[in-house]
């Protein structure tokens, strides 16, 4: 075991597959001139050279098709979209192309490319540079959506990403990068997609959540756990595809459950898990599903707005103890 910050723990995933496979390339904004913009491949255009680390012009449709093409082609592409609200731009390339292509070649051709973008508020970087766009991409068949909180998952799904045979979208959280935890020396360590993950056990009360809130549903269960609320907190690691067994298991044991995201509600991920306890797990519920989310506006530049819109720490705990006491 070593400790590394989230955005390192990503490079040395990114670093270790790209020893073991010289087909894994990287191509996108500023990765080796500057490392990415949280640092996140700060390192490896050194490592590498240019011919495996290239920094392309600003044109994520143009560099986002390339890296498509060459997934077809036999290469591994690491497409890194610094931001994933300009996901937007690149979006025909993923949804018409790189989601479809496999299934209309009939499994002829693998493309096994990933697309990597930090995602995210908390950090008051305004309305073009801190969405969650987790939920536009979930709805297509054919990509894989990952969004890890913690240095050990970034890790570890990063290089299970990389070995995908089919394109696999990566949201990495802005305000995750400086936190720093264990991760695994075992190159051939990875965590499988599609695997939800147990953060805490708990009896009374599932928060169903993934990236940056599964921090503030622990930091929750602390204050909780003092007043003698028991809570689970499950991390779906992996939105797409799902991982429905851990989520039922876990609410048929607490009996309630609060679907926790950070962006949206209307047509979003914890509609959906909100839907599927609704339908498979309705009898063993003692109270609604609840969701939470962010309020329906675009995220603000100032951090009391910011702080009023997203979810919080104190807006978790008060929807736990009002669910206890009905």
């Amino acid at each position: 075991m070593k400790k590394l910050s989230y955005n390192l723990a990503i490079a040395d995933g990114m670093r270790e597959e790209m020893k073991r496979d010289e087909t894994v390339i990287q191509i996108g904004l500023d990765l080796a001139s500057y490392g990415d913009s949280q640092g996140q491949t700060i390192g490896l255009g050194d490592e590498f050279g240019p011919k495996r680390v290239m920094d392309f012009p600003i044109s994520e449709t143009s560099y986002t098709g390339i890296g498509i093409a060459a997934a077809a082609a036999g290469l591994r592409p690491l497409v890194c979209i610094q931001f994933c609200d300009w996901m937007t731009l690149a979006s025909d390339q993923l949804v018409n192309q790189g989601a479809v292509m496999r299934y209309m070649y009939g499994g002829q051709y693998k493309f096994p490319v990933v697309i990597r973008g930090n995602c995210g508020g908390y950090i008051s970087a305004a309305a073009q540079h801190s969405k969650m766009l987790e939920a536009w991409f979930a709805h297509i068949p054919g990509l894989k959506v990952v969004l890890p909180s913690t240095p050990w998952d970034a890790k570890g799904l990063i290089k299970a990403a990389i070995r995908d045979d089919n394109p696999v979208l990566f949201f990495e959280h802005k305000a995750l990068m400086p936190d720093r935890g264990e991760v695994s020396e075992d190159p051939d360590y990875v965590i499988p997609l599609g695997k939800a993950d147990i953060k805490r056990k708990g009896s009374d009360v599932t928060i169903v959540c993934y990236s940056y809130v599964v921090k503030l549903a622990l930091e929750a269960a602390e204050i909780l756990a003092k007043e003698g609320i028991d809570v689970e907190v499950v991390d779906l690691r992996t939105v797409k595809p799902l991982d429905t067994e851990c989520i039922l298991e876990s609410v048929k044991k607490t009996g309630r459950a609060l679907c926790l995201q950070e962006t949206w509600l209307t047509c979003s991920i914890m509609s959906e898990v909100s839907a599927l306890i609704s339908e498979q797990a309705f009898e063993y519920l003692n109270t609604p599903v609840v969701r939470m989310g962010q309020l329906d506006v675009p995220y603000p530049f100032s951090p009391p707005l910011e702080k009023h819109v997203l979810p919080s720490t104190e807006k978790i705990v008060d929807a736990v103890r009002k669910m206890m006491s009905e």
